[in-house]
């Protein structure tokens, strides 16, 4: 079926993100793989050709335009390239909703201009040694001392936490009121107290620096409280996160369909027992059942991002979305890398990279047992 989720603006941006990546980032991907990390510079040539905030209001430096389309394109032209170091979609998608809906005037003119700009990066961190899908278990504490907030506590597993500048940390402001004494506290570079343990290695994204961060006594000015004021933490991070969710469903449905395109090209040209792998029943009944199964999950996450720009997007759609297509990017991506055989396990092609990749997909961002979950509640048994 043809695709209509773009009209000729996205187009045309979607050419000037894949020339950036072409020329920016492709090259250089497998050494920043080698060294952990992506060199701050890349953001800031980022944000030279428009690629953050692109809601950010004229005044602070971004285009003003409310339109989750642009977010696609650009998750979509990453994975398409390969470049999982790149956390862009964090910077973009997690982080611009609450930089943009929960700042005050003064707080946006601080803040808004480095993040268009990309000088700023920026990281959110929820996670904890001892509480990952469980918001309400956080330990890191926020006492209020006069104007500042003391935080202590500690991170783990924060995307963009080495790059980062700007730091939304979720930490308990009464730790006695549950979800109502969960704040968010926006910690800088450069603060006291405030330090970076191991750039952590994973299984894959080895570009992608993920850390663990370190709060002790940290003293951070009241005036980055985001809100306005205490408590309202867990609600804001249960508003924001459908979108999150969307974003990390974009990218699935991406990988599979780069995976699968791949694939067939591959099943093509590689040839066994005297006939091309493609021309054998099992190989055509495998990728088209791959290919419809892709091909649903497009049309229903391209109905998520329109129903996320005329603001209908709920948290169980949002949590269907992202359960399903994380599920299927893996059993995809697991299938095409069977039909490449022995190859298919050699770093040195994209559908090992691209399977390694994958696996964290089910995790970050709510497990698939928590999308579950979400929306068996909304049964009301």
């Amino acid at each position: 079926m043809q695709r209509d989720l773009f009209e000729e603006e996205h187009l045309l941006f979607r050419e000037t993100v894949r020339e950036f990546l072409t020329r920016e980032v492709v090259p250089h991907h497998a050494r920043w793989e080698k060294d952990g990390i992506v060199p701050r510079e890349v953001w800031k040539k980022a944000g030279e050709v428009g690629m953050f905030g692109f809601a950010v209001p004229e005044e602070y430096g971004g285009a003003g335009i409310t339109d989750f389309r642009y977010n696609a394109v650009i998750v979509e032209e990453i994975i398409a390239a390969g470049a999982s170091g790149l956390g862009f979609s964090l910077h973009n998608d997690v982080m611009a909703p609450y930089l943009l809906g929960l700042t005050d005037d003064a707080q946006k003119a601080r803040w808004l201009p480095g993040f268009v700009s990309g000088e700023l990066i920026t990281a959110i961190a929820m996670t904890e040694p001892g509480a990952g899908s469980d918001l309400q278990g956080v330990r890191t504490t926020a006492v209020r001392e006069g104007d500042h907030y003391v935080v202590n506590g500690s991170k783990t597993f924060i995307t963009n936490g080495i790059n980062a500048d700007l730091v939304v940390v979720v930490a308990k402001t009464d730790p006695d009121a549950g979800a109502r004494g969960i704040s968010l506290l926006v910690v800088e570079r450069g603060m006291e107290g405030f330090t970076r343990g191991r750039n952590l290695e994973k299984i894959g994204m080895h570009a992608q620096d993920t850390a663990e961060l370190f709060f002790d006594d940290v003293r951070v000015p009241a005036a980055n409280l985001l809100g306005g004021q205490e408590g309202q933490g867990f609600y804001q991070l249960m508003a924001n996160l459908p979108q999150e969710r969307l974003s990390i469903a974009v990218a699935a449905v991406a990988a599979a369909e780069t995976v699968l395109r791949t694939t067939i090209e591959y099943c093509r040209n590689r040839t066994a027992f005297g006939r091309s792998v493609g021309s054998f029943q099992n190989t055509r009944f495998v990728l088209a059942e791959l290919d419809t199964e892709v091909d649903i999950a497009r049309h229903y996450v391209d109905r998520c991002v329109r129903a996320l720009n005329a603001g209908e997007l709920g948290v169980v759609d949002a949590a269907k979305a992202k359960w399903w297509t994380t599920e299927l990017q893996n059993r995809v991506i697991d299938r095409c890398l069977q039909l490449h055989g022995g190859y298919g396990y050699m770093l040195e092609y994209p559908v090992a990279r691209a399977w390694i990749d994958s696996r964290v997909q089910t995790i970050y961002g709510g497990t698939t047992e928590i999308m579950k979950e979400i929306i068996g509640r909304s049964f009301g048994f």
